[in-house]
């Protein structure tokens, strides 16, 4: 092409190559390639307009003007952009469910809009650029960045990257000064167990790599979605913002701030900082491989059983049952192998030492690396054949507990999520037995709960599986 200004609409059914001066001179106008375009080194495109390109995108022109128009890609079947410099475009809108790859730079000013396909950039690495003042609207699991993403600027910016199937984004906030950083998503956490205190653990699940390439300090927000990548059963309030330092993870701030639920989804946010690396989702604290689903103990005659239930367990080395005499001293009475299948396993345990009034027993778990957590404490009585009895465990809207004539007392109860979040409690005013309804507040998901019942006395524990 040599001079072309256009005020109409140009449809090129072939391939088109610029080799002189194409201008798109107004926001009404079109040019519209069916297949590849090319803007050769030495020519000079100003798109003010609207380009439509269905083929793949090459461009060879050194200090290309952004102009104020629009690039669409639009092609059905995959696209890609080239050439030795950079593509440059106020707006962008990406609509090709096969996809469009970046072998160069594709640079936006203004507003992307995702509408279908996955954008995927070359591991040289080449960028989707969001200059300082862009943004971009439409991202999903299906419409993300699978690479690397450059942001200019000194605003706050969440970056639309993921791994091709699913977006896991992530954020800096609180730029202290126009920076320049590339992020990149990635799976399969590196040297998950090189880890500083108070630093316990890491989601070895998923990562991402922050780049600073100028600029300042900032925040770091990372996210966690458990539909989409597998997220530990931590304590909410551990939970915190890891960076790795080339040799070990350590604590990049958070922690006491999380917001969510780690069943389901949240967020935390660290500290401002100024060396940026690789970061992911850690934790001041660490979660046994196993779900213990529920613990109980019960005096049948002259002896006590204590009995638990665990779940998804795997490199366990042995349960310890340990019993009190005061609520305050433990000693271990029994001590267990673990079984490590992987399903549901119930295991139990029989003390028949005396109890002279209350004991008081919690089990000890330790993994194959020495590592250890405790149960809730449980209590039985000699003096009191007062019973509590769940009448199903598998149950709706409500828990049903029935009463034998001896029990008479106010009780209080807590239902616990499997993480050790407090989901409801109440009391329980129950006299000469019978039968005593819980009613679910509305906020109760489907799950596996436990439930306590206690008098300061006696304590009954109980597992709730809620359809």
């Amino acid at each position: 092409m040599g001079l072309l200004t256009l005020s109409t609409m140009v449809n090129a059914q072939t391939a088109a190559t610029n080799t002189g001066i194409l201008y798109i001179s107004g926001g009404s106008d079109i040019f519209f390639a069916a297949s590849n375009f090319t803007n050769n080194s030495g020519s000079a495109l100003t798109n003010n307009g609207q380009l439509y390109v269905q083929g793949n995108v090459a461009n060879d022109q050194s200090s290309m003007a952004t102009g104020t128009g629009t690039l669409y890609l639009t092609g059905t079947s995959a696209q890609s952009v080239g050439g030795s410099q950079p593509f440059k475009t106020y707006h962008l809108t990406t609509n090709n469910t096969a996809g469009i790859t970046l072998n160069s730079n594709l640079s936006v000013s203004g507003v992307h809009t995702f509408t279908n396909g996955i954008i995927t950039t070359a591991a040289t690495p080449n960028y989707l650029i969001y200059e300082a003042g862009s943004s971009y609207s439409g991202d999903g699991d299906t419409r993300h960045v699978n690479g690397w993403v450059k942001k200019m600027g000194a605003t706050s910016f969440v970056f639309p990257v993921g791994n091709g199937t699913v977006e896991r984004t992530t954020a800096l906030t609180s730029l202290s000064a126009s920076s320049e950083f590339n992020v990149k998503y990635a799976a399969s956490t590196p040297s998950s167990n090189a880890l500083q205190a108070p630093v316990w653990d890491v989601n070895e699940s998923e990562y991402w790599t922050i780049n600073k390439v100028s600029g300042g300090n900032a925040s770091v927000t990372l996210n966690w979605d458990n539909s989409k990548v597998f997220f530990p059963n931590w304590i909410l309030s551990d939970i915190l913002v890891a960076g790795y330092n080339g040799s070990l993870w350590t604590d990049n701030g958070g922690a006491g701030t999380a917001s969510g639920n780690v069943a389901t989804t949240g967020t935390v946010t660290s500290s401002s900082i100024s060396s940026f690396n690789l970061f992911a989702l850690g934790s001041r604290s660490f979660i046994l491989p196993l779900t213990l689903i529920d613990f109980t103990a019960s005096r049948q005659n002259n002896y006590t059983r204590i009995s638990w239930t665990t779940a998804r367990e795997y490199d366990m080395a042995n349960f310890i049952v340990e019993r009190s005499d005061d609520g305050i001293s433990f000693y271990p009475i029994a001590q267990l192998p673990g079984r490590n299948n992987g399903g549901t396993e119930q295991y139990s345990n029989l003390d028949y030492a005396a109890i002279q009034q209350t004991a008081y027993y919690r089990l000890r778990s330790i993994d194959i690396n020495g590592r250890s957590g405790l149960s809730k404490t449980v209590s039985v009585s000699v003096t009191d054949d007062a019973r509590l009895t769940l009448m199903a465990s598998l149950v709706h809207d409500k828990a049903i507990l029935m009463a034998n004539s001896a029990v008479t007392a106010v009780f209080n109860y807590s239902i616990m999520a499997m993480n050790g979040q407090l989901i409801q409690k109440g009391n329980l005013n129950i006299q000469n037995g019978g039968s005593y309804e819980i009613p679910f507040n509305s906020n109760m998901a489907p799950g596996i709960y436990a439930l306590e019942v206690n008098n300061g006395k006696t304590s009954y524990t109980y597992k709730l599986v809620v359809q």
